[in-house]
């Protein structure tokens, strides 16, 4: 408990510097302002620019949960990702709501941080559900845990920037997918399907796409046939870096969504990744492996350059 204490101080420290912060406490149990999270989201005013400090006692929150486009500078922090669990089973087929509606969370609202959470779409493997859907600008999640299936992480809205540090996202296909810009540093990647890992949708005039670097890419027992990616839009661009990546990875790496016309237009690249399903000769013509001069372009402040200047680091 002193531990942990020690860390909501210095998670303090990091998001003070935008302003005042005000503090509530979600607790099951009844020990804190609440017992839910959304009757605590629906508690925050509109359009503040101070910090919302929201802490999540540990607990299985059965909830869906909206942070409307009013809610900014909201930052929820769980007691650990092990033990502060929100979960909801909605999925593409139950009353026709289609993949977008299937959130268990959706994150409309800008500067957006989760820390130590989990966040889990509990359908089962029943077609699309969403665990994550990831809309506003410069969002952050650490050391959280996305489960789910197909479409478990939507990176919704070209516009938004986002970073997910010391995560666990696990799924079967397409299971991180969008538009946005995203940066995923030393996150473990992991799949359980024969299926592929990533379905982009970068548009044209945006340099940067998906970003992984220094990532863990491994399979459930058995799963020995998937994809880094294949593009759910032209112009998808996704990165691997310096990234692990298991046998489970299929030499050609990519695939072009049964449509050649991808070929022309999909920016998928790798740059010094390890691992025995990493094989640089076999991989699809229409990939690249980046040079030393070419990587140096990777960097946060160039990926999430804007006039803002936001950097996602403490």
């Amino acid at each position: 408990m002193r531990r942990f204490a020690f860390i909501m101080i210095m998670t303090l420290q990091s998001v003070a510097m935008t302003g005042q912060v005000r503090h509530i406490t979600v607790a099951a149990d009844g020990s804190g302002e609440f017992t839910s999270v959304q009757e605590a989201v629906n508690s925050i005013r509109a359009y503040m620019s101070d910090t919302t400090y929201m802490l999540i006692k540990a607990g299985v929150y059965k909830e869906k949960i909206v942070i409307p486009s009013w809610v900014t500078n909201l930052f929820m922090k769980g007691e650990s990702a092990d033990k502060t669990i929100i979960t909801w089973d909605d999925y593409a087929g139950l009353r026709n709501m289609g993949t977008f509606r299937t959130y268990t969370i959706w994150i409309q609202g800008s500067g957006f941080t989760a820390e130590d959470i989990t966040f889990e779409n509990s359908a089962g493997p029943v077609g699309q559900a969403v665990a994550v859907h990831a809309d506003g600008d410069r969002a952050v999640f650490r050391r959280c845990r996305l489960l789910g299936n197909q479409d478990t992480l939507l990176t919704a809205n070209q516009e938004s920037r986002q970073y997910y540090e010391e995560c666990y996202i696990e799924g079967t296909t397409d299971f991180i997918f969008g538009p946005a810009t995203a940066w995923f540093e030393r996150c473990h990647i992991h799949s359980k399907k024969n299926s592929y890992v990533t379905a982009a949708s970068t548009v044209e005039n945006h340099e940067y796409g998906y970003v992984f670097n220094r990532c863990r890419l491994t399979a459930a027992e058995g799963i020995e046939r998937v994809y880094l990616g294949r593009p759910w839009r032209p112009f998808a661009a996704t990165l691997f870096m310096r990234c692990e990546l298991g046998s489970h990875i299929l030499p050609e790496g990519w695939h072009n969504w049964d449509n050649p016309a991808n070929e022309q237009t999909a920016r998928y690249a790798e740059y010094r990744n390890t691992g025995s399903g990493t094989n640089p000769g076999a991989r699809a013509a229409w990939s690249c492996q980046l040079s030393r001069r070419e990587a140096k372009r990777y960097t946060l402040e160039n990926v999430f350059a804007r006039s803002d200047g936001w950097i996602p680091v403490k």
